[in-house]
């Protein structure tokens, strides 16, 4: 599954494409000298390596001593960082914007601050078209240095200087305001990391009041800016999620995305965040099976990802093949075309290997469960198993309990369905301990659970009963948010239909 963590280097140079390998190798020999030679060297080295190792390293790397290898390795990590920075600068407005200061400053040290000072007012106005208010900010604060500092007859243009520190202190206020909500959404999307949903009415209660006495005061949403409405945004879709309202958090999250259409210049700009918020609305509508509604926001996401594909950094790449394929896994299983949505597991796991280690392990185990899931529709167990196996056998990570507990009762099912019936008797007490000491078990996969229980005990002329107790106590768990959510992640009811229709047929 998971590598061990590999030498930086080495994940870097595995990391680069054949045009950012060619763009160094241009770089590396115009910059080199005859003493430099030996990173290039290295570089081609490690190239060629299938797993880092360092005495293969050192034999190849003629009269290099260990101690010397260290420092080889950084200065090959920098000038690898430092062609990169060539190649992107044109995919990215803030690197572009941070060269220009970085010339403005050199300018300015050379004592040509008329110069600097032309740069730095050129580049403010690209610095607010894209809402890069840090960088604003830092443009202004810049600005205001030279002027304090030199004569620059800006004094003898009317207003030239009210109207600089007005703008700063604006800008100020903007920043300060962006950090705060940026601060509240990672308060409010850390409370659900650590506590889950409200599960009472008491827990409701606690979480209304952390997000009332935490929210920044004074809000305008009307004044606030395109990452201030954001940030805004998306503490109110982790807020209603944990308080299991998935309307509003759908909602919510319509509204992130709703920014991108009245400022589509951001898609280009920052669409790692574009992606993010479309994942978010397909999983809320997946819960709330809006099918309509899906259909449409997963075509977008599907027209805009190839719109903007080639021009994806490696990382928005990858962000975007994970949300889009999930969601497209999610809308065959909402659906019900399971055979759909197994024909994208070729694609999917040939892409997904090349991201381990770069990404979340759970965003990964997740494209593993819903396949193995889907597989247990189509009741291929065997291989449901073998994804479902994968997750449950991983070691040395804390998996997410929901994630966990659902790919441990597929298991069981899998096995009964197999008619391993030793197996199913050895797993279930292992598994009822996990349930019982977990916050995240739901009465849903209790319910499954005692099923399984009573079905591995019982002769085949008394399933049909069973399955019907167990249609019975699922249906009565529907009411419930929390078991609503269990249910769109562990649909039991086509199991026990399939198994009820099987009886009546024999």
């Amino acid at each position: 599954m998971l590598n061990a963590q590999k030498d930086q280097l080495f994940l870097l140079v595995k990391s680069l494409n054949k045009a950012e390998k060619r763009n160094f190798k241009l770089y590396a020999k115009r910059i080199q000298s005859g003493g430099d030679a030996k990173f290039l060297q290295l570089f081609d080295i490690i190239d060629k390596l299938n797993e880092y190792d360092e005495e293969i390293i050192l034999k190849k790397l003629v009269d290099t001593q260990k101690k010397q290898l260290s420092n080889l390795k950084r200065h090959l990590y920098r000038q690898i960082l430092t062609s990169l920075r060539l190649i992107h600068i044109q995919k990215n407005i803030d690197i572009q914007i941070r060269e220009q200061i970085d010339f403005a400053r050199i300018l300015y040290g050379k004592g040509m601050y008329m110069q600097a000072l032309k740069i730095l007012e050129r580049i403010k106005k690209i610095a607010v078209d894209n809402h890069q208010d840090i960088l604003h900010l830092e443009i202004l604060e810049f600005q205001k240095l030279i002027e304090a500092r030199h004569i620059t007859r800006s004094r003898a243009i009317e207003n030239k200087m009210e109207n600089l520190l007005n703008e700063s202190l604006r800008r100020s206020s903007i920043t300060h305001e962006t950090s705060r909500l940026s601060n509240f959404n990672i308060q409010i999307h850390g409370l659900y990391i650590e506590f889950g949903h409200a599960r009472d009415e008491k827990e409701r209660k606690w979480v209304k009041e952390y997000y009332h006495k935490n929210i920044p005061k004074e809000l305008s949403v009307s004044r606030t800016t395109f990452f201030e409405k954001a940030h805004l945004y998306q503490a109110n879709m982790w807020y209603h999620y944990i308080l299991l309202d998935f309307k509003r958090s759908a909602k919510s999250a319509r509204q992130i995305v709703n920014l991108f259409y009245i400022d589509p210049q951001m898609r280009e700009k920052d669409p790692d965040l574009y992606f993010r918020a479309l994942y978010y609305l397909l999983t809320f509508l997946f819960v709330n099976k809006q099918i309509a509604d899906f259909k449409h926001f997963l075509n977008e996401f599907e027209s805009i990802y190839d719109q903007l594909q080639e021009d994806l950094t490696p990382n928005s790449e990858m962000l975007a093949f994970i949300y889009l394929y999930l969601s497209k896994l999610n809308f065959h299983l909402l659906q019900q075309t399971y055979q759909q949505g197994l024909n994208l597991e070729e694609e999917i796991m040939s892409r997904i290997h090349e991201f381990e280690g770069k990404v979340d392990i759970h965003r990964l185990l997740l494209f593993r469960y819903k396949l193995g899931y889907l597989k247990f529709r189509q009741e291929k167990y065997d291989e449901s198993l073998e994804y479902i196996n994968e997750i449950i056998l991983l070691k040395g990570m804390s998996l997410r309990d929901d994630l966990l507990l659902n790919a441990k009762l597929l298991q069981v099912i899998c096995h009964f369905e197999q008619e391993n019936f030793s197996l199913v008797d050895y797993l279930i007490p292992s598994l009822s301990r996990q349930l019982k000491r977990s916050k995240e078990t739901s009465k849903t996969q209790i319910v499954i659970l005692e099923g399984l229980k009573a079905l591995n005990k019982s002769h085949q002329v008394e399933y049909e009963a069973i399955f019907k107790k167990l249609a019975q106590d699922l249906q009565t768990l529907t009411a419930d948010p929390f078991e609503t959510k269990a249910f769109i992640y562990f649909d039991a009811s086509p199991w026990i239909k399939q198994h009820r229709l099987n009886h009546l047929w024999s």
